[in-house]
């Protein structure tokens, strides 16, 4: 592996970085090609994850969560992913679940449901999407009506990370009108009565990572589980996802890292005209155009993570480092592929995988697109 040098705060980081270090060489990379070969869902690591203490390392300590800053957790899903990104995706996802709760939750509810979800055994998804509701995330129509002390929620999520597997689902329902207002929060057990879900989708990467819809008949929602207040879903959607979008450009970066990994080594072994690949200035100078690209994206995130722990707006910051750093891994796998040759695109080294996962994540948190908008109408805003 490329030495990657880590921007840690003190020694408590450092040691939590000797942490991760060993859970990715011990229990993510021997088992991530076979997972993804045999599409299967690796529950277990996420449950030796949460002991670990992983699963909740932004949130507050009061409530069982990590206390670190999001410099920190950033460069923990960088390293997950860069290992695994089936796991360092889930691991963001997971965050981004628990974050509706924390965020704008009452304290008895902090009380009575943070401690579980941060505590390790538990995992969570995010519901936002619809089958006719990707992008246009305000026009969705699932329809939470409230009946005494219970929300009855009727409607399709779709492309639901952990769908299936998960143990709570933050959802976001219409409780009244048309638009953003109407939008509420609410967050769903895994058994919540009327609440079934899809059928795995077939994906070009990521296949160890379920995707599905949650299919919602009159599921009944306990009313108390409502996120702030009726018509604040959407903002708390939105604040969510300029989070999320930083797990995003973290994991982008630590893919991209893993194939500048194995392009730097086979580089160094594969031998052409007597002498290493390395060696030739058009291959070697392909190489550090990848090692740019990395580095750059690394520093694009963390200013962005550094602003948010300052408690400055990042949203900005956020959506430029989303879309830098998952383009930017699109390039770096694409040029591993290349690097390899013919071999590259066999099944049998690890760079055409990557190149199918780079994929997704110019999709996924809002694709490219629309982070190109967020950016453009912040420049123009009056």
């Amino acid at each position: 592996m490329v030495a990657v040098e880590r921007s840690l705060p003190g020694d408590e980081a450092e040691a939590l970085f000797d942490l991760v270090r060993d859970l990715c060489a011990n229990e993510l990379a021997p088992r991530a090609a076979e997972y993804e070969a045999e599409e299967r869902f690796p529950r277990e690591v996420f449950r030796t994850l949460g002991r670990a203490g992983l699963l909740g390392l932004p949130y507050d300590e009061k409530y069982g969560g990590g206390g670190q800053p999001y410099e920190v957790y950033l460069q923990v899903v960088e390293e997950l992913a860069r290992n695994w990104l089936t796991v360092g995706l889930g691991v963001s996802v997971h965050s981004l679940s628990c974050y509706g709760l924390a965020a704008f939750g009452s304290d008895e509810q902090k009380q009575k449901w943070l401690p579980d979800m941060l505590g390790g055994e538990q995992l969570g998804a995010y519901c936002l999407s619809e089958p006719q509701s990707g992008s246009d995330a305000a026009a969705l129509t699932t329809r939470a009506v409230r009946d005494g002390e219970t929300f009855g929620v009727s409607g399709t999520k779709a492309w639901i990370t952990h769908s299936g597997h998960a143990d709570f689902y933050t959802l976001m329902v219409r409780t009244s009108g048309e638009g953003p207002k109407g939008i509420s929060a609410l967050l769903a057990e895994a058994d919540t009565p009327g609440m079934t879900f899809g059928k795995p989708e077939n994906k070009m990467g990521m296949r160890g990572s379920v995707t599905a819809q949650v299919l919602l008949d009159n599921a009944r929602v306990p009313a108390d589980r409502l996120l702030g207040e009726e018509g604040q879903g959407f903002a708390i959607a939105l604040s969510a996802l300029e989070a999320g979008r930083l797990g995003i450009a973290a994991c982008a970066v630590g893919l991209a890292q893993a194939a500048l990994d194995a392009a730097v080594d086979y580089a160094k072994t594969r031998q052409q005209f007597g002498k290493p690949i390395a060696d030739f200035q058009g291959l070697s100078f392909m190489l550090a155009d990848m090692a740019t690209g990395v580095a750059a994206g690394r520093a694009s995130y963390l200013v962005a993570a550094r602003r948010r722990d300052a408690g400055l707006p990042y949203g900005t910051e956020a959506a430029m480092a989303k879309l830098f750093c998952t383009d930017m891994a699109m390039r770096v796998t694409t040029d591993a592929v290349q690097v390899f040759g013919g071999y590259g695109y066999t099944a049998d080294f690890p760079v055409e995988r990557y190149m199918r996962e780079a994929k997704v994540l110019q999709i996924v948190e809002g694709t490219n697109q629309v982070q190109r908008l967020v950016i453009s109408r912040a420049l123009t805003r009056v």
